[in-house]
């Protein structure tokens, strides 16, 4: 069996270790996997994806209650298909071995970078995109040689189920392997001693992973969330810019990590801005309860939450409009984009992330203003400009921190397998896709070749002129 299903509480520590075990003993057997190897992994893993498409579409969409199978074509299927494609591009220039420079001094020594496997890598993929998060870091582990431990989100159990038992039929116990079940096997999960551990969720559980993972000093990557602004600056076009920040925030109905979570717009265009949004939200769904392109609230308790987020913020003074004629649906548990304006700085819609349809709008006079209430929380995971003032835009870019960023549209940096992506800070740690995904579940190990006519011996006890002499001349040269 390659595959593990939900045990209960008492055997979980046991199964999982039976499992990690397996995945273990398949890396001591086969501890650099050649280029063929790993590029027929890659083929299954993409056979796999290709064959489970409309299953994992319908799976989704019963998850969530409902998900239009063109965003889960969108954002779960084509960037892992994509990345697999360039993975077998590019997998046999990242697997050489490189000769590195030199120092004078050294030679006629060289230097060498070997990339190696890690061994076994573990990933926790949350439910808001579970085939990207789940099989994006997979492809990368497993491009790098490695063995791989799944646990998906169980608050998406048809979908966890689904690619439980599509890895069982395409991979080897030994090769890769998803476990499914509740909390209580997630924390037996991340105690396990990886050789890497990459975690995608939120910043309050990311902290839980990364204590636990330090046990045994297993090294993480830590996808998170947070904040994450949109500015409208100078010389932005407002019809366009609301468009396209619409289209990014209602992707997915807002339960997306680097969805903008606010944005800054200047004082003297508030209102012709939220004119624009709400066109833009007519424009692209004309109706939100029965229209099939607009996702659910995934949960009943996380649609429970936006709602109250709402009301708190009306309670406390904020101004919140819905920017459609529809209110929210219950029975559907679809909400409306709502923009929150005049909202301070203690109420939850500008502490938490909203993860969902809800914009607090700031407006600003300087974006200097905006720059340093930016800086003044938690680095986001994202940022995102829109604009054409060159000036301001390097302004904003260099003076702030980010984990990634897209200029005059939202979202689209992390479809980049060229560019690395990952948080900083708070948003988390490491970075994957493309060359970097290889790289963090590679180990670069630094080779020195010594040469047989090597003058080292001249720097041997017993210590003399010869040595003081040799290592002056060292440290005027090295």
């Amino acid at each position: 069996m390659t595959a593990l299903a939900h045990t209960e509480t008492p055997e979980i520590e046991h199964a999982l270790r039976a499992a990690f075990d397996g995945l273990r003993a398949g890396f001591e057997a086969e501890r650099d996997p050649g280029l063929a190897v790993r590029l027929d992994r890659l083929r299954r893993l993409e056979t796999m994806v290709t064959a489970m498409a409309p299953a994992m579409a319908a799976a989704i969409s019963a998850d969530f209650g409902h998900r239009p199978a063109q965003v889960t074509q969108l954002a779960d299927l084509t960037p892992v298909l994509l990345g697999l494609r360039h993975a077998r591009r590019h997998l046999r220039g990242w697997m050489k071995t490189r000769r590195m420079p030199t120092s004078l001094i050294y030679r006629p020594g060289h230097n060498r970078l070997m990339r190696q496997p890690l061994g076994v890598v573990g990933i926790v993929s949350p439910w808001n995109f579970p085939g990207l998060l789940a099989l994006g870091p997979a492809l990368a582990a497993l491009a790098a040689g490695n063995r791989v431990m799944i646990k998906p989100s169980e608050i998406g159990p048809r979908f966890s189920e689904l690619l439980r038992e599509q890895v069982g039929a395409h991979f080897g116990a030994d090769e890769m392997v998803v476990v499914t079940g509740d909390a209580d096997l997630g924390r037996a999960f991340v105690a396990l001693p990886f050789d890497h551990l990459l975690f995608t969720g939120s910043t309050a559980v990311g902290r839980q992973v990364a204590l636990a993972a330090a046990a045994n000093l297993t090294p993480v990557t830590l996808e998170l969330g947070g904040k994450s602004p949109a500015i409208i600056g100078a010389g932005a076009d407002l019809e366009r810019t609301a468009l396209r920040l619409v289209a990014g925030k209602l992707l997915n109905a807002g339960q997306t990590c680097i969805a903008p979570d606010y944005v800054a717009v200047p004082r003297g265009q508030v209102q012709a801005f939220v004119d624009a949004l709400r066109r833009a939200h007519r424009q692209l769904y004309p109706t939100v309860a029965t229209n099939p392109d607009y996702t659910a609230i995934a949960t009943e308790r996380h649609y429970r939450r936006l709602l109250a987020l709402l009301d708190e913020a009306r309670a406390q003074g904020a101004e919140v409009l819905s920017l459609h004629d529809e209110g929210p649906s219950d029975a559907a548990r679809k909400l409306p984009l709502h923009v929150v304006l005049r909202p301070m700085a203690a109420m939850r819609v500008m502490q938490e992330e909203l993860f969902g349809p809800i914009l607090p709008v700031l407006a600003y006079d300087d974006v200097d203003e905006t720059i340093r209430h930016i800086n003044a929380g938690d680095r986001p995971l994202a940022l995102y400009w829109f604009g054409s003032d060159d000036a301001e835009r390097e302004k904003v870019l260099r003076q702030t921190l980010a984990g990634g960023v897209t200029v005059n549209d939202t979202l689209w940096h992390i479809g980049q397998e060229a560019l690395p992506f990952g948080g900083v800070g708070a948003s988390g740690m490491g970075a994957y896709h493309g060359e970097w995904g290889f790289r963090t579940f590679s180990k670069e190990t630094g080779v020195f070749h010594q040469h047989p006519l090597a003058g080292t011996r001249l720097l041997y006890p017993p210590y003399g002129r010869v040595f003081q002499r040799l290592s002056a001349l060292i440290r005027r040269i090295g």
